[in-house]
């Protein structure tokens, strides 16, 4: 049998798989959805690039930043998101970036500029970002739902004690 490290070892959060390469059994570990542990994640978007914004979150939000992460279960935790009315773009990109969405009626394509956008609903430019780099189906929906984005400093999660994460400049 191969050695198996002991990080794998300390978290029981892992079924195992069998296969038999070379001669060898090689156990594969994925987590079991029920014994996953969530943190709560909070991130200051004052002054940052939405994408670098997005990109971050979107990973914790899916769990690739911890060792037992299994494609198809949700192994990410919850992301808090404050001053996402603070946010920019890089370039030209704050004149040019259009969101658009379609009513259900015949010529109903709606658009608006992301100025006008951060002046209406800031946190949806985040979100659509977020949303865009999450998987299309019933998972990503589910891992959307724990992504939680204020416009300003204040949010009413103090109680699940969030770690702040610094993003780099």
């Amino acid at each position: 049998m191969a050695p198996v490290t002991t990080a794998l070892l300390e978290n029981e959060a892992f079924a195992e798989a069998e296969a038999i390469i070379g001669g060898k059994t090689v156990k594969t570990y994925y987590a079991k959805p029920n014994e996953v542990k969530r943190e709560w994640v909070l991130i200051d978007a004052k002054d940052q690039v939405v994408g670098r914004v997005a990109t971050k979150a979107a990973m914790i939000l899916r769990g690739k930043n911890k060792p037992q992460y299994t494609p198809h279960v949700d192994t990410g935790d919850f992301v808090i998101i404050i001053n996402a009315d603070k946010v920019r773009f890089t370039g030209t990109k704050a004149g040019e970036k259009e969101y658009f969405h379609y009513t259900g009626f015949p010529g109903g394509l709606k658009s608006e500029s992301f100025k006008e956008a951060m002046v209406k609903h800031p946190e949806r430019v985040l979100e659509h970002a977020i949303k865009g780099m999450l998987p299309k189906n019933t998972l990503g929906r589910q891992q959307l739902k724990k992504l939680k984005i204020y416009a300003g400093p204040e949010h009413p999660h103090t109680a699940q004690k969030p770690r702040e994460i610094k993003m780099e400049d």
